[in-house]
């Protein structure tokens, strides 16, 4: 008899994530993160001094952490159209001749290098873990029953920490001039789909419905929700 072949493991259970809360990422095993966004500095056009003292606060900040941090660089082609849609509308806010004039050259000079070579962005993330508080996912039993504050304890326990972790963070970076800010949930979302796909980020991403699981991208099929899984 030919043997069955071997079912083949979901796209769930292969992926790290459990689900997005607010903006706590839940990964499969219980433990937590947040994730800031660090917007870069033109670290080149900084002088000797400045250049100097960018790098020993950031020495600092990495020699004074008591926990890991994963730092998370994305190079990815850059949106032309979108940038320029931006630049568009501020400049339909501004008026005078001159300011209309260096706009349309701008624009002009944008599409022209995008047309010679591949333009790059890049985004940096700091993920920042908040451990693995007690035994979360398992419910405990108070005389033969749930407990559903007992149930919720871990989060609870996670989000402060992370509250307080982040809030270090951004203190650091802001000390050495670089700009950041707690991904919500809807970035969450969108970082994470845009990841999956392999793909800039197209903005803040849609509203999605409270689901347990989110795991959709473009190109990567969505696992079909279980009999019981609400």
């Amino acid at each position: 008899m030919p043997r069955k072949a071997a079912p083949r493991a979901s796209t769930q259970t292969l992926l790290p994530l459990d689900d997005v809360i607010g903006d706590v990422v839940r990964l499969r095993g219980g433990d937590f993160r947040a994730i800031v966004e660090a917007i870069p500095v033109n670290y080149a056009l900084k002088a000797a001094e400045e250049q100097e003292a960018i790098l020993a606060g950031y020495r600092r900040w990495l020699n004074g952490l008591s926990y890991p941090v994963q730092i998370l660089v994305r190079v990815v082609p850059t949106d032309v159209d979108r940038y320029l849609d931006g630049f568009v509308d501020d400049r339909r806010r501004r008026h005078g001749e001159l300011w209309d004039r260096l706009a349309l050259d701008h624009e002009s000079f944008v599409r022209r290098i995008a047309r010679e070579r591949t333009l790059l962005d890049r985004h940096c993330y700091v993920i920042i873990p908040a451990g693995t508080p007690g035994a979360p996912g398992r419910r405990r039993r108070w005389f033969g029953r749930h407990r559903p504050d007992v149930e919720h304890t871990p989060l609870i326990a996670a989000r402060r920490l992370l509250a307080f972790r982040t809030a270090e963070v951004l203190q650091a970076l802001a000390a050495i001039g670089v700009t950041a800010h707690r991904l919500d949930r809807d970035e969450l979302v969108a970082l994470w789909q845009a990841s999956l796909a392999g793909v800039p980020l197209s903005g803040r991403a849609v509203r999605v419905e409270d689901s347990p699981v989110l795991t959709s991208a473009p190109g990567v099929p969505r696992p079909a929700r279980e009999a019981g899984d609400d």
